[in-house]
């Protein structure tokens, strides 16, 4: 089989495709024919060693989508479709990036779809992550108003969706004027152009602030987004795509606006179950939910989709087809 090994820290040029055996499942695991896999950027970060208890090399991949091959046990059947999900793949062990992975039964959902793989492969982490957040980490209700910081990401563009399902008021934010259409074709009912200090433009239009703030850029934005909040409010930090991990001189007692509430969501796979994962599905399916995929690329094409996720060019999912 073909897998994608990342064999030392570095830019996308320490991607190599290689050939490997075919591994096989240990008990209470399945071994899993990869038909596609997203791409996300806590693989980047890996990739760049800002994970440091990753060991290389490795077979990146916090994701797939294929059909099982051989089980341990009768908890799934061979041919049935299913998608993976963190739970350590692609850092304590080799991930989706290759055309058969194995993985434990407990991160491992069935589902029935008959849409194309490449669609399939861009569904569960940006799902998980973009429901978690709104839910678990936001408890978003009906007619509140959420702002989105970096909503032409994956993440930013299937929270918008799934928050005017759910009857919110989405503003979502784009450093580039290009994106803007994008976005409003996306369902985002305001779009603002994000210069860092965003808190102003927020409180022109709602002078209390917002209910909800989704911060997807991470700690380059987050005391700006503190302020963007209302009273009672809450800011939930889910992405990283600023790149900075540390907060640097903050003051909780001035940094946070009193009675905003701070949380973080770092899903995992129990935080997905399988009934809304199929929900979702159907929602795809009958057109409620519209995915944008950027690009569909092949395995050989590895490290020209890693340099364009790096580059932040992507105005949707990047997702790579096995081929198998």
């Amino acid at each position: 089989m073909k897998a994608i090994v990342a064999e030392k820290v570095g830019p996308p040029a320490v991607l190599k495709v290689v050939e490997r055996a075919i591994p096989e499942p240990k008990p209470g695991w399945v071994l899993i024919k990869v038909k596609a896999f997203g791409l996300n950027r806590s693989e980047m970060f890996t990739r760049q060693g800002q994970s440091p208890s990753v060991k290389f090399p490795i077979v990146l991949g916090i994701e797939c989508v294929g059909i099982v091959e051989k089980g341990t046990t009768n908890k799934f059947a061979k041919g049935q479709q299913v998608c993976a999900i963190m739970g350590g793949m692609g850092r304590e062990f080799d991930g989706g990036y290759q055309e058969y992975v194995c993985v434990p039964e407990s991160i491992v959902l069935p589902f029935e779809s008959t849409l194309d793989w490449s669609v399939l492969g861009a569904l569960p982490e940006m799902f998980q992550t973009a429901i978690g957040s709104l839910q678990l980490g936001l408890n978003l209700h009906r007619e509140d108003t959420l702002l989105i910081r970096g909503g032409t990401s994956s993440i930013g563009m299937a929270a918008t969706q799934l928050a005017k399902t759910m009857g919110a008021t989405v503003i979502a934010t784009t450093r580039n004027s290009s994106k803007m259409q994008v976005m409003k074709d996306n369902g985002v009912d305001r779009v603002l152009i994000d210069d860092g200090l965003l808190s102003s433009q927020v409180k022109a239009i709602y002078p209390e602030g917002v209910d909800k703030v989704l911060e997807l850029i991470g700690a380059t934005t987050l005391k700006d987004s503190l302020q963007c909040a209302k009273a009672g409010g809450i800011v939930c930090m889910t992405g990283i795509l600023g790149n900075q991990w540390v907060l640097k001189d903050f003051e909780p007692m001035g940094d946070i606006p009193s009675t905003v509430r701070l949380t973080s969501y770092m899903g995992e796979s129990a935080n997905l179950s399988a009934v809304l994962f199929r929900e979702f599905i159907k929602q795809v399916e009958d057109g409620s939910i519209k995915i944008r995929i950027d690009t569909v690329f092949g395995m050989d094409d590895i490290v020209a989709a890693h340099g364009y996720m790096e580059a932040n060019k992507a105005k949707g999912k990047l997702v790579v087809e096995t081929g198998l």
